[in-house]
């Protein structure tokens, strides 16, 4: 590696992997005469996850154009964004070195991964290339637009999001959510946020099967679903909406399997380093850290990486340590619904108007843009 430019590599585009290398590059201790960025990533555009959800229901607002977004010279000169697939590195004293699926090789004196979740099946699941990632939206509003009967497994988030804009656009429709727990959503959030998301949905017209499961995804000759306690359901599609799983295949080949929880999270310090790897940092839903896994996390995150990653990459002491994040979240049901909560006080549960404003209503687009610099959309 070349004395004069030593390489500081993240690993992964999405919000914590933008996110940091932005924090990065933006740092008064950032200097381009000795050190070079270099955002990996399959894709050459930034996807706003959570507006995939309305996006593959309705084709209202051409959300394909604005939630797709190109990542431009987002870091200003200061970085380069490289498209391509990680699919090995290496880990010694002095850095390491990253091989791309294309066979080019990046030496790096500090690595940052950023390798985000895997979601299993339904609309979430992102092609690379942009040109399939609009038609994979547009098959799933086919798929919902000719369906009758839609079946959603998993009451987390993604789940009643979906409940609420399937409804919101298409009131006729019969749509049935099926949550394993005795609650929707999880034990991270108070029972009365819980049943406050329970009975808004519910308002909705969904029905919701608690304590349940499906044996099976795929619609029997009949068009029906069956439920491991017995229930038949009316379905002609069936959208797994449980919780995603991170990717870290890649660091298992790469370092181990003692590198992971038994989760398949990456095991970290406060600090955010691998605890056998100080030259390698992980962020985002890849860390093995008790809080749920959100993108609204990432800047928290990115706070601690950034100023660690440089102090590494300089030879000084590191000063941060991450303590974790607040619980909160909002909930959208349609464009004009929702739940929020934040974990402050007593726990604060909001209504309508309030996740309408803070996100129903502009998904998040314009604020998501603003904050990581990235372009207008095309005209």
């Amino acid at each position: 590696m070349s004395k004069q430019l030593q390489n500081i590599v993240v690993l992964g585009g999405g919000a914590a992997g933008a996110g940091t290398a932005l924090a990065i590059v933006n740092s008064s201790n950032f200097n381009p005469s000795t050190h070079r960025l270099i955002l990996v990533t399959p894709r050459s555009f930034f996807v706003l996850l959570p507006a995939v959800i309305r996006a593959s229901v309705t084709s209202e607002g051409d959300l394909e154009k604005r939630i797709l977004m190109p990542y431009g010279d987002f870091l200003k000169g200061k970085g380069e964004v490289k498209v391509g697939k990680a699919v090995s590195f290496t880990s010694a004293e002095a850095g390491g070195e990253v091989t791309l699926e294309s066979g080019e090789k990046l030496e790096y004196s500090v690595l940052v991964l950023a390798l985000g979740s895997i979601w299993q099946g339904g609309a979430l699941n992102i092609p690379d290339d942009e040109t399939e990632a609009v038609e994979s939206l547009k098959t799933w509003r086919a798929n919902f637009q000719k369906a009758t009967d839609i079946v959603l497994v998993g009451g987390g988030s993604v789940g009643i999001e979906y409940a609420g804009e399937i409804l919101d656009f298409f009131p006729n429709k019969r749509v049935t959510l099926v949550h394993n727990q005795d609650n929707l959503l999880n034990n991270t959030y108070p029972e009365r946020f819980r049943q406050a998301a329970l009975a808004r949905v519910r308002k909705t017209g969904t029905e919701v099967i608690l304590g349940d499961r499906l044996e099976e995804l795929e619609p029997s000759s009949v068009g029906t679903v069956r439920t491991k306690k017995g229930r038949t359901i009316h379905a002609d599609l069936v959208i797994p909406t449980w919780g995603a799983r991170p990717n870290t295949e890649l660091v298992r080949k790469s370092l181990g399997s003692e590198a992971l929880s038994l989760t398949g999270h990456v095991k970290v310090l406060p600090t955010l380093q691998l605890a056998s790897h100080p030259r390698i940092f992980a962020v985002g839903d890849i860390i093995d850290w008790e809080e749920q896994k959100q993108a609204a996390k990432t800047s928290a995150h990115a706070g601690v990486a950034a100023p660690n990653v440089l102090a590494v990459a300089t030879g000084a002491s590191l000063t941060k340590e991450y303590k974790g994040s607040m619980e909160g979240i909002s909930i959208t049901i349609g464009r004009s619904a929702g739940v929020s909560y934040v974990g402050i006080l007593w726990g604060i549960i909001l209504g309508d108007w309030f996740t309408s404003f803070i996100k129903g209503k502009g998904l998040l687009i314009d604020m998501t843009r603003s904050h990581l610099g990235l372009p207008p959309p095309a005209l």
